[in-house]
């Protein structure tokens, strides 16, 4: 068993697999100038990486070499594409209150909200939409926990994007001060909205 042989066929499989993951993402995400490119690159990687696992057939762990490198590559594509976060996140949050309290402080944070009014099993609710970068995604779900506990939300992705406010550049690191500023807001007694159930507030 040639060992530098085996390191081949697992790394070039392991780096085929983490290009066809990203150029997966990249498709999805309607990245359609660099998707074909990784595409070309992908080919060129996974063609080497077969011919030399095809010479060595006769002994199974050249063939392990070459399943491990697919699972690890997967695994670590799909770690580098959560980090690099492309695109952008479209979260919809459903608050029980029946203030503007929740939208209001994530305005004051850059966001831009829209809310509308439902109604749910246990009555009135509020239906938030926040559009977000999805480097920022996790930052604005612990925002949302710090400010309103028993609010409920999902989140999908929003491939296209037109009109409307929404902010590119809102920075994670300023959470922690920005969210300070708004305890003492969030600790004081809540006022009553003047704003009714049937407006549509953008």
């Amino acid at each position: 068993m040639n060992w530098t042989v085996l390191f081949q066929i697992f790394s070039i499989n392991l780096i085929y697999i983490m290009l066809n993951t990203m150029r997966v993402i990249l498709t999805t995400k309607g990245y359609r100038n660099v998707a074909p490119l990784v595409g070309i690159i992908e080919v060129i990687v996974y063609t080497l990486g077969l011919s030399m696992v095809m010479n060595f057939l006769d002994n199974p762990i050249y063939l392990i070499a070459y399943a491990v490198g697919f699972g690890v590559g997967t695994y670590i594509g799909i770690l580098i594409e959560d980090k690099i976060a492309l695109g952008y996140s479209a979260i919809q949050i459903f608050s029980p209150s029946d203030d503007h309290r929740l939208a209001n402080n994530l305005r004051e944070l850059g966001y831009g909200v829209t809310v509308q009014p439902a109604y749910g099993r246990d009555g009135d609710r509020l239906v938030l939409t926040v559009l977000t970068p999805r480097s920022n995604e996790r930052a604005l779900y612990q925002t949302i926990e710090e400010i309103d506990p028993s609010a409920f939300y999902i989140s999908y992705d929003a491939k296209v994007i037109h009109g409307g406010f929404w902010s590119k550049r809102v920075n994670p690191l300023d959470f922690k001060e920005g969210l300070s500023k708004l305890q003492g807001k969030l600790n004081q007694p809540r006022k009553v909205s003047n704003q009714t159930k049937d407006e549509f507030i953008r």
